[in-house]
């Protein structure tokens, strides 16, 4: 690629909402500083970053709110197909042909009617694989709170027979429509040009469920060490950081913080919020419910605990807020499932319990705190040193980059 390069960077939102979001916004600036034009296609959407590509962005669909039985209608055809996405990358193709494209999240919002068009223009296409959607319909391989892959083999009925989405027979209806068309269409398989797998669980599990191993690049999230500073005082709490919702075995951890007797910070919001602070009062646990909190507040409270927990329940891919606590100098408590036990290093940068088990994380937590700062210390800082050589920028930029070149 000797002339000007341009990179279509392609996400339902543009704005930093999720791990998603802040891993294609990074890849977008990391791109930008190596010398290619970038062109975001996304969501129309009030908190978006400004672009000066956005009239081609798509009209904003928000779920749930009101509207007729006509207008949800509309939107539940633009979930499965948007034809209004297919015509708006088509004009921004022809106004800024790119080198490559990379697409994040664009189901249910942009839809994958897009990638039909970038194949018929010959564009090469990446996709990062956020969760498992190309696999499961429901994307978390996740039914009635517990892991599951009754869909393995093509088997997609089960997502309405089980009410996979939401506990609702209508939305998983939905989905399952959307999975049929999109199947019967091939707008994934028979267009994406190369998925990127963040976690070597995710590949290896796609490859489990018919994606071509050669079709698959492992290529880790990655976090610049040189924003995070690790802080010089230590308080006496743990720290979970992200959102408050069933599969993030937040039951588990609370009552592993009343069997250990050890603080617990949640930061964060979601649906299970009340569930948890009901538990919490009954057990008598020592829970600080923070909210949502901001970049720096964030930073700090994760920066002062005894360490981040993780006590997923379900497939987790590549969490960021594994690197951030690293970064930042603390160790990590996780569980040995999905993609976390990469990223922990059982006794020398953390510890790792099984999912689900209230004794063995109060255990975790107990031995933790029983260390000295000075160990603790030791386990956050052999996290950070991994991470900056292992999970930098630069790496991140090369890999993906020697993968665009061997596409071009």
């Amino acid at each position: 690629m000797t002339c000007a390069r341009r990179l279509l960077a392609i996400n339902n939102y543009f704005y930093r909402r999720g791990g998603a979001e802040s891993v294609f916004l990074d890849h977008i600036d990391l791109f930008a500083a190596a010398g290619w034009e970038v062109v975001p296609f996304a969501m129309q959407h009030p908190a978006n970053l400004p672009s000066a590509w956005s009239d081609y962005f798509v009209s904003e669909i928000e779920y749930g709110g009101v509207g007729g039985p006509i207008t949800k209608a509309r939107q539940a055809a633009k979930i499965i197909f948007s034809l209004e996405a297919r015509r708006k990358i088509r004009a921004l193709i022809g106004r800024a042909p790119p080198t490559i494209a990379h697409a994040h999240n664009v189901y249910h919002h942009i839809s994958p009617s897009i990638f039909g068009a970038l194949k018929a223009e010959g564009v090469p296409l990446v996709m990062t694989a956020h969760d498992l959607k190309i696999g499961c319909p429901a994307y978390k391989m996740l039914s009635q709170g517990r892991v599951c892959e009754r869909c393995h083999g093509g088997r997609i009925h089960n997502v309405l027979l089980h009410r996979c989405v939401k506990d609702s027979a209508l939305v998983s209806g939905l989905v399952l429509m959307e999975t049929l068309v999109h199947r019967s269409l091939g707008l994934y398989r028979n267009t994406i040009d190369r998925l990127i797998a963040p976690s070597r669980f995710y590949r290896d599990k796609l490859v489990e469920w018919g994606w071509d191993a050669s079709r698959i690049t492992y290529i880790p999230n990655c976090i610049d060490t040189s924003q995070y500073s690790p802080a010089f005082h230590e308080d006496d709490y743990f720290v979970y950081a992200g959102r408050l919702a069933p599969e993030k075995g937040l039951v588990t951890l609370v009552r592993a913080a009343a069997l250990s007797r050890q603080r617990l910070v949640l930061a964060g919001t979601g649906p299970e919020e009340p569930a948890l602070r009901h538990l919490a009062w009954n057990l008598g646990a020592d829970v600080v419910f923070a909210g949502h909190l901001d970049k720096p507040e964030l930073k700090r409270l994760i920066g002062e605990a005894l360490a981040l927990v993780l006590p997923s329940e379900w497939y987790e891919n590549a969490p960021i807020s594994v690197l951030e606590a690293y970064a930042l100098g603390r160790p990590v408590i996780g569980t040995r499932i999905g993609g976390i036990p990469e990223l922990v290093a059982d006794g020398e940068t953390g510890l790792l319990v099984e999912p689900g088990s209230p004794a063995m994380l109060a255990d975790a937590l107990a031995a933790l705190a029983s260390l000295s700062p000075t160990a603790r210390a030791g386990l956050g800082a052999a996290g950070r040193d991994w991470v900056s050589r292992e999970f930098s920028p630069d790496g991140y930029r090369d890999r993906t980059m020697d993968l665009y070149e061997a596409l071009g």
